[in-house]
């Protein structure tokens, strides 16, 4: 392994080493840095916009560790705050080679290689790397985008916004689908976000509240995604369609846990908080 530069990498994850991770001397115990590494493979994941169980299930395999190397250059110490690189550096007929590394600032702490095997899961015996996977991971490195937004009507869209929002509104946090459901689809426009697979893992709708404002809802995202801007991309993606049809502005009921999501881009609550189908929401508007 060479000496690696932070210009070699596109993703980076970041942590604070916490007290436990530490040993008398103030120093992260060796084994602690394959931990990092793991975690920052997961958020890599979640930059793919491939949820890991459901992308497994659709290439009828999975990933297991051949390998792992790692090479001690320094130290990292107690609340240093590092950032964990990780590029997929080569892929053959069944193996799958990441490379790492662990910066603080911009000295080069850790270098990594982690080696994976595409495998049948039932025999873990290897099997060719699917040609669509080795196309998602090699087009990341090149700075393309994952995904691709659609904006359309209920008959196109609907049957994979409904799985989304399934997963998302009835298994998640419990609420009755006869709820959830409602003939205000078949007259709203849906915004559906799908990865490379073609999975859709992020969906919204918009309403026409009154002459002139529109009302975005039923916005879900996949939970393992959650934070990779997804919801973010729905959202414009209905107020661009507000505003392309002469709409001056666009509320919705945000539910409470993501009043500050929807805050960093804009709305501003108004009014007081109301309980909907069990949970606490409060208006949020957004001029166009």
């Amino acid at each position: 392994m060479t000496d690696a530069r932070r210009s070699d990498f596109r993703f980076f994850h970041r942590l604070r080493v916490r007290w436990a991770e530490v040993d008398m001397q103030k120093i992260v115990f060796n084994s602690h840095y394959l931990m990092y590494f793991d975690t920052a493979l997961a958020d890599y994941w979640r930059a793919l916009a491939l949820p890991y169980d459901l992308t497994m299930q659709s290439l009828a395999g999975d990933l297991y560790v051949k390998k792992a190397t790692v090479e001690y250059h320094a130290s990292a110490r107690m609340d240093d705050l590092l950032e964990v690189a990780v590029k997929c550096s080569r892929i053959g007929t069944s193996s799958i080679l990441y490379s790492g590394a662990i910066f603080c600032a911009e000295r080069h702490l850790i270098s990594c290689e982690l080696v994976y095997v595409f495998a049948d899961p039932a025999s873990q015996t290897s099997k060719p790397v699917p040609a669509a996977f080795r196309d998602i991971l090699l087009t990341y490195e090149t700075w393309a985008p994952m995904v691709q937004v659609e904006v359309g009507n209920w008959h196109d869209l609907g049957s994979a916004a409904r799985a989304v929002r399934t997963e998302v509104f009835v298994d998640e946090q419990g609420i009755a689908a006869a709820i959830e459901q409602d003939q205000a689809d078949e007259t709203a426009v849906h915004a559906l976000v799908r990865n490379r697979l073609g999975l859709a893992v992020a969906t919204g709708r918009l309403l026409r509240h009154a002459p002139g404002v529109g009302r975005i809802g039923r916005m879900a995202v996949n939970r393992v995604l959650r934070g990779s801007h997804l919801g973010r991309d729905v959202l414009r993606a209905l107020m661009r369609a507000a505003a392309e049809r002469g709409d001056r502005e666009v509320l919705l009921y945000a539910q409470r846990s993501a009043e500050g999501f929807y805050a960093r881009l804009g709305f501003v609550p108004r009014g007081e908080p109301f309980e909907e189908a069990g949970i606490v929401h409060i208006e949020m508007a957004h001029a166009l």
